[in-house]
């Protein structure tokens, strides 16, 4: 399982109806100061890995302190998330142009461990707004620093 995590200070997500190229109405999530994290679900992730990853993005350390130093956590600074589902994070492009994604879950067996990954900040006391699980989507993104760290569940070898 892969979580993309960008540091913003606000974003927002759309769904794009009957294949337009842009957004109509209003938002489907909003967010203030936070993290956009885009989740990936490989097909052999689990709901421990989801679990775990949930864990490890609440206790990322990457908001300034009183000195300036990146060592304050989301759960510290009362941010949320905007989550967003992301299968072409495991898009695979070593042979030609074309992505392949066979790494990535099915819809069927990702969606409940994107949940379960929500779920589990919402457990940590983070705010958790989601986006829609197979849908286009156009996400606004205020990226803060920029700040983009890549979180990995299972550790890769």
């Amino acid at each position: 399982m892969r979580a993309l995590v960008q540091r913003v200070c606000c974003a927002s997500v759309y769904v794009v109806d009957d294949g337009a190229s842009h957004p109509s109405g209003e938002p489907v999530g909003r967010i203030g100061h936070g993290y956009v994290v885009f989740l990936g679900v490989r097909t052999d992730d689990t709901s421990r890995d989801a679990e775990t990853l949930a864990g490890r993005v609440a206790g990322l350390r990457i908001f300034a302190d009183d000195a300036g130093r990146m060592n304050r956590s989301i759960v510290d600074v009362g941010g949320a998330v905007l989550s967003i589902p992301q299968f072409t994070l495991y898009a695979d492009t070593r042979h030609g142009r074309r992505p392949s994604f066979v790494d990535a879950a099915e819809p069927e067996r990702a969606e409940p461990l994107y949940l379960r990954f929500n779920a589990c900040l919402a457990a940590a006391g983070v705010q958790v707004v989601a986006g829609r699980f197979r849908a286009h989507m156009t996400v606004e993104i205020h990226n803060d620093g920029p700040v983009t760290i890549l979180l990995e569940a299972p550790l890769p070898p």
